[in-house]
């Protein structure tokens, strides 16, 4: 390409050398001063060309310039993108060639490469625009022969394959299926050797909480999206005959809980239909549980227990618990209002809370499901504000902490039995950001759980017996 100068000076003699018309300028000698710099002198006619013409044509001439960079310019980055598209596709047409030598090979029909394509088009009628205002001879020819070169690299490249990228989306889904039906066949083959591993309900016959399934989307709660917050269940009495589902959201404020819905069974729960509704009108946060046919819950603003008789919707207990925190003092990061969790497993009915003694740190009492008294209390070194959640599983403590808007991490568990605690790592994914509710029952061994406003629960595995 010739330097930007002397393109410059080329274009702006050219009105002046053009064929056909009289010759006003020719060669003349120059010569060398002592710095070696060459002098010469033109002369031209009066009426050659005016200032005005020489200003205009001084403008043309950079505009056709500036144009030819830019334009030379995207045809050197298309030609960049073609290449490493064409790379990357032989790298993935290498790879799933490994994994299955069937496998068809990776389309260009991609909204990108179709916008390179529009690009290129783009560009040839530029230089015909160019060609047709201007007369800058060689310099168009080559812009213009670049440009039909690349273009004639994308149509032999797209007519190469008319598959689209989606060929290989759909064999890597594919080879995940393959993947995924393996797992379970191992699982169940498993599962059969050992069968003392599917546990009976109410069992605690395990070494602990192993893993947790991904999550089951069951509704939207019966009050609709912007009730956010609240809890729901399954009545976990052990060896309990009842089959009774109860959802509680709470008022859209994220605190007062006043109604619930009970349903005699799953079915019932999903189709919405033979249920129970019933106003309270006195629960505060999303702390509540049920455990053998009552409902256990923080009584509005105050550190008391409430206990209600579901058969007939009535307050049968109140009790104060000692130490405890409440009006949002410390509860669950991301969840407020939740001072009081109550949590019923295999093992009894739990409360799980902060006092100021503790200095914010999760206490874990035991009650008494008849008097609500506590039987006996451990403190846990975890800061309550810091989880966004826990629950009890056959006497052992587990918490949740949030690793993003989509994943929980059940980091951290707290043994009743001998009063040791240990570090884990288990992951659990989420539909929607916050946790408001969570409730183990033993009957199935799920996690029952409320995702902002949605109905969730997960299987949970368990490691076997030393």
């Amino acid at each position: 390409m010739q330097p930007a100068p002397t393109l410059l000076t080329t274009l702006l003699m050219l009105p002046l050398v053009i064929q056909g018309q009289p010759q006003l300028v020719r060669r003349v000698p120059g010569s060398l001063d002592k710095d070696g710099l060459c002098y010469c002198v033109v002369y031209l006619p009066n009426n050659v060309i005016t200032l005005k013409q020489l200003e205009q044509l001084q403008s043309t001439a950079q505009e056709l310039l500036s144009k030819y960079e830019q334009e030379l310019s995207r045809v050197s980055e298309y030609a960049r993108t073609i290449e490493d598209n064409d790379n990357q596709i032989l790298e993935m047409n290498g790879a799933l060639k490994s994994r299955n030598p069937t496998a068809p090979a990776v389309s260009y029909e991609s909204p990108a490469f179709n916008l390179l394509r529009l690009e290129l088009e783009g560009a040839q009628e530029l230089v015909a625009q160019l060609k047709a205002k201007g007369r800058a001879g060689d310099i168009l020819y080559q812009l213009q022969s670049q440009v039909a070169n690349a273009s004639l690299t994308l149509k032999l490249l797209a007519d190469s394959d008319q598959r689209s990228f989606r060929a290989l989306r759909q064999e890597v889904d594919v080879l995940q299926s393959r993947i995924s039906e393996c797992e379970r066949e191992k699982a169940q083959e498993e599962a059969s050797r050992n069968p003392d591993q599917i546990l009976p309900p109410g069992s605690c016959a395990h070494g602990g909480l192993q893993k947790v399934s991904r999550p089951i989307v069951v509704q939207l709660n019966w009050r609709g999206f912007s009730y956010k917050a609240g809890s729901w269940g399954r009545d976990s009495a052990p060896n309990s005959s009842s089959s009774l589902y109860w959802v509680a959201p709470l008022r859209t404020d994220g605190r007062y809980f006043d109604y619930y819905r009970l349903h005699k069974s799953y079915d019932d729960l999903v189709l919405l239909k033979n249920y129970e509704q019933r106003k309270m009108g006195f629960g505060d946060g999303s702390g509540n549980t049920v455990y053998k046919n009552f409902m256990y819950f923080n009584y509005y603003g105050t550190g008391e227990i409430a206990k209600v008789d579901l058969s007939s919707n009535s307050l049968v207990l109140r009790r104060p618990l000692p130490g405890a925190t409440y009006n949002n003092r410390f509860s669950y990061a991301g969840v407020p209002w939740k001072d009081l969790d109550f949590a019923s497993d295999e093992k009894g009915l739990w409360v799980l809370y902060a006092t100021e003694e503790s200095k914010g740190n999760l206490v874990v009492s035991r009650l008494n499901p008849s008097t609500l008294d506590v039987e006996e209390t451990w403190r846990t070194s975890q800061y309550k504000p810091a989880l966004s959640g826990a629950f009890m599983a056959c006497g052992m403590l587990y918490a949740l902490r949030s690793l993003s808007t989509r994943q929980e991490e059940i980091f951290y568990a707290f043994d009743t039995t001998t009063g040791k605690e240990h570090h884990l790592s288990i992951l659990l994914d989420k539909m929607l950001e916050t946790l408001q509710g969570i409730n183990y029952c033993s009957l199935d061994h799920k996690l029952y759980v409320y995702n902002d406003g949605y109905l969730v629960n997960y299987d949970l595995s368990f490691l076997p017996l030393k």
